[in-house]
């Protein structure tokens, strides 16, 4: 379910940059979103590694 969150906002974040650019309020804030899956998932595994 939380790599096929972080698949799906990679997808907008990738259409975002090329539709308004890589510093629009837009794009910057969907980066941001997706940071804070990949540190869920990284969280998660770190869990998992003890």
């Amino acid at each position: 379910m939380l790599l096929q969150l972080i698949e799906e906002k990679r997808e907008v974040l990738l259409c975002l940059g090329k539709t308004y650019g890589l510093t629009a309020k837009e794009t910057v804030i969907c980066s941001q979103e997706l940071d804070q899956l990949l540190n869920r998932l990284d969280d998660k595994e770190d869990r998992n590694d003890n």
